[in-house]
Order: C-alpha cells, then sequence, then structure tokens
C-alpha cells in the first residue's frame, strides 16, 4: 500500500485550474522530490496532500485514510504527517526546546517532561543539541529552519512534506538543512519534496517527478528525469536551471 496515494487531483482558484488531474503515488520510505517552475502547482500538490488546500476534486490517501473523505478526522491523519515551510514560522517568545516541546503537548497531549525529552532528541538529530535554550533571533535562517525539522520529526510523522525548505536560505546555509534531509532519508523516512535545489533531488531522490502547468509531465528516476529526461519541456527546463559545465550536478540561481 502507498503512503500517499493521489488520484485524479483538480485544484482550482476560482476560473484557474491549478492542478489538472493528478495521479501520483509514494510508496513507504520512498523520496519523491518534485520539481518544476514557479506556478507549475508544485505546492499546491503539497498543500493538497494534508488538507491545507481543499481539493475541487479527485482523492488523497495518506496511510490508507482517504483524506478526501468527509467522514475523515482529518486531524488525526495530520498528526502522521510532517509538514516543512519555506518559512519557518516559529515562536519568537520560545526558545528552541520550547518550539519543539509546544506542539507534542497540545496537540499529542505529552507530559512536559515527556515532550522535552523528545525535543531534546530531535533536535540533536538535527545537530542542534547546543542551541535547545537560543530564542529564534538568536539562530541563523537555516539553524532555524532545522529546529522547524525537529519539531516535524518530534510528533512522530510517517510521511515528511517538505516545500521549498532552502528557498528563504542564504546560499552558505543551504547545506546544513540539506544534509538533515539527507540523513532522514537514509533513516528511511517517506518524503515528499518540492524543491529547486537539483543536486539534492539527483543524489537523494528515489523518483523525480517534474510539472508544469497543473500536469505530472515526466515521472521516474532522477537518472531518467534529470540526466536524460523523455520530454522537450523537461530539457528545457532543466536547460535553464542547470550548469552544462558542471555536468548537471550544479544548480544556477534560476527559480
Amino acid at each position: 500500500m502507498s503512503t500517499i496515494e493521489i488520484r485524479d487531483l483538480h485544484k482550482s482558484f476560482g476560473s484557474l485550474e491549478v492542478l489538472r488531474g493528478i495521479d501520483f503515488h509514494v510508496e513507504p520510505g520512498e523520496v519523491v522530490c518534485v520539481i518544476g517552475p514557479s506556478g507549475s502547482g508544485k505546492s499546491t500538490l503539497l498543500r493538497c496532500v494534508n488538507l491545507l488546500e481543499e481539493p475541487t476534486s479527485g482523492s488523497v490517501s495518506v496511510g490508507g485514510v482517504e483524506l478526501t473523505d468527509p467522514e475523515c478526522d482529518i486531524d488525526a491523519v495530520r498528526r502522521g504527517i510532517g509538514m516543512v515551510f519555506q518559512q519557518f514560522n516559529l515562536f519568537p517568545h520560545l526558545t528552541a526546546l520550547g518550539n519543539v516541546t509546544i506542539a507534542q503537548r497540545k496537540v499529542l497531549r505529552r507530559p512536559r517532561a515527556e515532550a522535552e525529552k523528545i525535543a531534546r532528541e530531535n533536535l540533536d538529530r538535527v545537530g542542534l543539541a547546543d542551541k535547545i535554550e537560543a530564542y529564534p533571533a538568536q539562530l541563523s535562517g537555516g539553524q532555524q529552519q532545522r529546529v522547524a525539522i525537529a519539531r516535524a520529526l518530534a510528533l512522530g510523522p510517517k510521511v515528511m512534506l517538505f516545500d521549498e525548505p532552502t528557498s528563504a536560505l542564504d546560499p552558505e546555509l543551504v547545506g546544513d538543512v540539506l544534509a538533515v534531509m539527507r540523513k532522514l532519508a537514509l533513516d528511511g523516512m517517506t518524503m515528499l519534496v518540492v524543491t529547486h535545489e537539483m543536486s539534492f533531488a539527483r543524489e537523494v531522490a528515489d523518483r523525480v517527478v517534474f510539472m508544469d502547468g497543473g500536469v505530472v509531465v515526466e515521472d521516474g528516476p532522477p537518472s531518467q528525469v534529470i540526466t536524460a529526461p523523455q520530454h522537450e519541456r523537461t530539457r528545457t527546463f532543466l536547460s535553464r536551471v542547470l550548469d552544462p559545465a558542471a555536468a548537471g550536478l550544479e544548480e544556477s540561481d534560476d527559480r
């Protein structure tokens, strides 16, 4: 059974049809990277997976539970879905420890001592054991994003969704966040990642999905989609974002 199963997904905002019949799946333990130009529907797709955006039609299932069923307890399903956004969305008045603890206590009703123990473990997991008492304003953007990842992991998700997690970071801070995501992949976490980091997609993804115009244009292993794309639209996109001098391993600043 797929961890994520999407069938004939459509999403419109007024007269604008952003997703136009998406069929898509993510298997347990799989890392799937979604790439494509701005406005192609990537982030909308991700937000439909946990119903931050309600689909216009079609179905979305996570862990065998259909979220689009009117009888679905969406809050219960969301507890198994970790979400990391472009912006870090940390509480400025709470320390790193407090930010990772609060959702556990409010959502999962864990006792303080247990929540803090799990928070410390996950801050250590993302390389921030020495920053537990720091406030967001005392942390770099990359460190704040790692706190956000620790916060999501502390809830024990079955799947992690990443929506352009490095796009708001200065270039020199991107590597630390991607290193955490690489480790999660090695640990077997099921991950759906919207990204413009082509080197990460090439090295870490089991599958790469190229979207354009609200549809899936190409879906396959990185060796196919990035190295030897089958569709002209994919080739055109990659020719703009990859540096030919680096043999497709480095990305230019084209977003």
